[in-house]
């Protein structure tokens, strides 16, 4: 299968490595994006010869530095929560439930979107250069691929609602102390430790792993995310969201005039 924004790489007979190749963009999620995605992850999941897959960004500043903003900045509520809805079921969830373990080398920003889709890959490791946040309500929205939901779930409730509220970022360091990563490593380790972890994983029964993520998932609720999808959709209604994505674009400070 051939692919415009990524490049997929089986790295030995069992691991694939899939890089989103976006770097002018800084690897910025679109609906082609998504698409994509989960196309060269739903082939992995069907070849019996594949047992687990690393995602990277290409280049040396960004995992995905968010999503992109022009795609939707003039959707309506309703365009804004079918969005959310179909990004979620289409590649995040799809990522969350796959039965091959799916790790994240986040090599550089993983803002929005692309912290949420690190989310929810089932291991994390970050490269020291890495920085993490969803800074969604800078633009007027909430976070609507997983984050409210997946972010808590990872470092808490209590360091879930300071980054989602404040909207800023962590640097790798505090992103292992909180447990939102299980390594840091030197940039130019990165894939290395990646590998070494997917080698770890490929030692061990693939039916018994595709069992046991199944099993570890089923302690987490689904109606979260339903709610997140309408209230993501909801902000596309308010003035502070028409400021907070012109501002982005225009590449200034949001004004934002209350509730």
């Amino acid at each position: 299968m051939k692919f415009n924004n990524l490049i997929v790489k089986d790295l030995s007979e069992h691991l694939r490595l899939i890089t989103i190749n976006r770097p002018r963009q800084l690897n910025a999620l679109n609906r082609e994006l998504i698409r994509e995605l989960h196309d060269a992850l739903e082939e992995a999941e069907k070849d019996p010869g594949i047992r687990a897959v690393i995602l990277m960004g290409s280049g040396d500043k960004a995992f995905i530095a968010g999503a992109d903003i022009k795609e939707f900045m003039h959707f309506t509520p309703e365009e804004g929560e079918q969005l959310s809805r179909e990004g979620q079921q289409l590649l995040f969830d799809y990522v969350e439930q796959m039965g091959t373990p799916v790790i994240a080398a986040i090599n550089g920003y993983a803002l929005g979107g692309g912290l949420e889709l690190a989310l929810a890959a089932h291991i994390r490791i970050a490269s020291e250069k890495a920085r993490m946040g969803l800074p969604e309500v800078s633009l007027g929205v909430i976070p609507g691929y997983g984050g409210t939901q997946r972010l808590a779930q990872h470092i808490g409730k209590g360091r879930a609602m300071e980054m989602i509220l404040t909207g800023k970022m962590i640097d790798a360091r505090r992103a292992y102390d909180y447990g939102l990563v299980s390594e840091v490593t030197p940039h130019e380790k990165l894939l290395d430790v990646a590998v070494e972890t997917a080698e770890a994983i490929m030692k061990n029964s693939p039916s018994a792993i595709a069992l046991a993520i199944r099993a570890i998932n089923s302690a987490y609720g689904r109606d979260g995310f339903k709610v997140e999808s309408r209230l993501f959709g909801q902000a596309f209604a308010t003035e502070d969201f028409k400021e907070g994505t012109t501002a982005f674009v225009e590449k200034r400070k949001p004004r934002f005039t209350g509730k």
